[in-house]
């Protein structure tokens, strides 16, 4: 059993320690709200699409996907989302908390917390599995955000839902997944030097991205309103348990069993802040869920793994 701690320990400490030396070094005045902002910009703009671009360009659609683990999150989001609509609507009184709740509790952050769990469990090996999930879910994910936010905002015009489509296509993550993935398709030589290029600046993602994402860390945030922790608890444990368990139930097992738990056990996604703004919605619950679920995931995650190692899953 001490074994199976150590693995578990050994996949989320360092994570703890850079989004923890990300919040020391905010307070002792290295770092700063504008380093964080423009940092966290240029992961979102530029080196996490760069990361995955370099994995899905070089990444062989041809043989050995993990199709069927894909196809199983993707309809396992989809009734996840459904189920949390319904509890909003029902149980969740001010509207502009409704979609705010059902975005942060199904939204993971998989580009940067997900990523780094993956490679610090299973190393380099395992980024062409996740880079694909990632593909699929990261669209998903955007489409979710924007129906949820639009139905329990009462925003349904034309102009406001087309406006947030066009924000979704001119994405850049979604701009070099489908990149990569038509450049792999079509067999498209990539020149070595601007390979090389893009993997230095894949390299900078998952550093660079959680330390700004401990610099972003707001303790006033924590207090907050009864939706908060419900969404957290939501995020952080019932929703990976229900997808973990399905998976489990489906056979999966070993290394694809333990990226589908990493990719839906991380933290609401920094991404649905900026979302929740601009659709005018409680963008201060938004930020609160962020912060929140992003600490208490280092702990939520150590669990999750040790019990599936303990149990002879992973």
């Amino acid at each position: 059993m001490l074994s199976d701690l150590n693995f578990s320990l050994q996949i989320t400490t360092p994570i703890f320690f850079i989004i923890g030396l990300g919040f020391l070094f905010k307070r002792i005045g290295w770092l700063n709200d504008d380093f964080a902002r423009m940092g966290s910009a240029l992961v979102f703009k530029v080196t996490l699409p760069c990361l995955l671009f370099t994995k899905l360009s070089t990444t062989d659609f041809t043989h050995g996907l993990p199709t069927t683990l894909v196809i199983y999150a993707f309809f396992a989001t989809l009734l996840i989302f459904m189920l949390l609509d319904v509890f909003a609507t029902k149980l969740i009184d001010d509207k502009a908390d409704k979609g705010v709740f059902v975005q942060g509790a199904f939204r993971s952050n998989m580009g940067i917390i997900s990523l780094a769990f993956v490679v610090s469990a299973y190393g380099e090996k395992a980024l062409g599995i996740a880079s694909i999930y990632l593909a699929v879910l990261t669209i998903l994910f955007n489409i979710l955000s924007v129906v949820t936010l639009s139905r329990h905002l009462q925003q349904r015009g034309s102009n406001r839902l087309g406006g947030m489509l066009i924000t979704i296509i001119k994405n850049p993550l979604i701009i070099s997944i489908v990149a990569g993935v038509v450049v792999s398709l079509l067999n498209i030589p990539i020149p070595k030097i601007a390979l090389h290029t893009g993997e230095y600046f894949a390299g900078m993602t998952l550093p660079l991205a959680l330390l700004c994402a401990g610099a972003s860390i707001r303790v006033k945030e924590f207090h907050s309103s009864s939706v908060l922790y419900w969404t957290s608890a939501m995020k952080l444990i019932l929703v990976p348990v229900a997808i973990t368990l399905g998976g489990v139930l489906l056979g999966f097992r070993g290394e694809q069993l333990g990226v589908l738990y990493l990719m839906c056990a991380s933290p609401t996604a920094a991404a649905s802040y900026p979302m929740v703004q601009a659709m005018h919605g409680n963008h201060f619950l938004a930020a609160a869920i962020i912060a929140v679920t992003s600490v208490l995931s280092l702990v939520t995650t150590t669990l999750g793994i040790f019990l599936l190692k303990v149990f002879g899953m992973i």
